[in-house]
């Protein structure tokens, strides 16, 4: 465990404890906040793949879905990256094959910040003998100030909010454009989250403002999430539940023997 700079204690996995946190508690129509109708998400996968070189980026999320298929979900800015999804197919369906012993169909859905319009773009990449398609969401359809305000408003009257209405929170920052706007908006979405007066909630809302805001946010606001919106909790829960794990395979083999 590591130190914030007044004293807050930090774990080096934080994004991996922040992901498994966050989908622990996605719902069934968690992605259709971005206008992608896909099978119900049942359970969040590990995102490290085989042989991926040191300057190259890890995918944000991926989800196993009721269908069985598996769901790649990255957030992007510009449509400059396409060509990597290439690599994450032909890795992941190594991994997939290994665990499963079949392929399984694989999703890959971009999520585009206010940056980018819907019809700016082209949702497929065609290179002759491989063709890549692309489901898209475009946060820029949605109106960051109604959220804010529709928000601020619930809670302010002591309403509870909605799995939509905190899924919208989390995403809230990447609904503005350009990355200094996003940064304010981080900060907004932490003061909104910190009223949240339902625990569950404010857990969900800090471990998914921590996993959707990676690209954008600061060590300083990373920290303050973790300090305000008891982040540390999430990190015991883990860590008991590990240690859990461990003591009850101990047993089982002690009653073996």
């Amino acid at each position: 465990m590591g130190k914030s700079r007044d004293g807050t204690r930090i774990a080096y996995q934080n994004k991996d404890i922040s992901s498994k946190s966050f989908g622990e508690n996605l719902r069934g129509d968690a992605l259709e906040v971005y206008g992608v109708m896909v099978p119900k998400i049942v359970e969040v996968k590990p995102t490290n793949l085989p042989a991926v070189e040191a300057n190259e980026l890890r995918m944000d999320n991926l989800f196993l879905l009721e269908d069985g298929s598996f769901a790649i979900v990255d957030y992007e800015s510009s449509e400059e990256n396409k060509g990597k999804y290439l690599g994450y197919v032909a890795r992941l369906a190594g991994r997939i094959y290994n665990e499963y012993g079949e392929y399984r169909k694989l999703r890959i859905i971009v999520i585009y910040t206010a940056d980018v319009t819907r019809g700016s773009i082209k949702s497929s990449l065609g290179m002759g003998g491989a063709r890549l398609e692309i489901e898209e969401g475009f946060l820029s359809d949605l109106d960051p100030k109604e959220i804010r305000d529709r928000i601020d408003g619930m809670l302010t009257r002591g309403e509870p909010l909605t799995d939509r209405d905190i899924m919208e929170l989390v995403i809230y920052p990447l609904t503005h454009k350009g990355r200094e706007a996003q940064k304010r908006a981080v900060r907004e979405a932490i003061e909104i989250a910190d009223r949240i007066t339902d625990e569950k909630q404010r857990r969900i809302a800090a471990s998914g403002l921590l996993v959707f805001t990676d690209k954008i946010i600061s060590k300083e606001d990373e920290e303050e999430i973790i300090r305000r919106l008891s982040m540390t909790k999430i990190e015991k829960y883990y860590e008991d539940r590990q240690d859990k794990a461990v003591k009850a395979a101990v047993k089982q083999a002690e009653d073996r023997t």
